[in-house]
């Protein structure tokens, strides 16, 4: 008795193989855009909020600058930035919305043109980060 697989029999497995990769690959791709939307869009809450909260402990005003390339918080007149990270470009993630800075004041609330809205999106995936004049945030799918 011989062991082994027939040519047929392996052209077989690897067409199936084929057809369920087919399938299988679009959808993960889904996931993946899903989840880095999703985590560029608690990167901008976690960034408001740091900033707010950096606002009320420092009791003076803190800018929040939301751009495609980076998040960074600063104190208005002084150089540098105070913390800043990656936007959500780093994860080919789109954003748009608003190019001027959040500010905030002492008391936590934001000053100035502070509403704000900021759609993420990556293939079929897309998110929108809320921002109202009293700190609230809203992430809409």
């Amino acid at each position: 008795m011989r062991r082994g697989v027939t040519l047929l029999e392996l052209a077989l497995v690897l067409a199936i193989m084929g057809l369920l990769a087919g399938i299988a690959i679009p959808r993960f791709q889904q996931v993946a855009d899903s989840l880095a939307v999703h985590h560029a869009a608690l990167e901008i809450v976690s960034a408001h909020r740091r900033a707010r909260f950096s606002a009320i402990l420092q009791n003076r005003m803190v800018e929040l600058t939301i751009r495609p390339d980076s998040l960074a918080i600063r104190i208005p007149g002084t150089a540098g930035d105070v913390w800043h990270a990656a936007g959500p470009d780093a994860e080919g993630v789109s954003l748009t919305g608003p190019t001027h800075p959040l500010v905030f004041s002492p008391v936590g609330l934001t000053v100035g043109v502070s509403n704000a809205s900021f759609r993420l999106s990556r293939g079929a995936a897309t998110r929108t980060v809320i921002v109202s004049r009293l700190g609230r945030l809203r992430v809409t799918p």
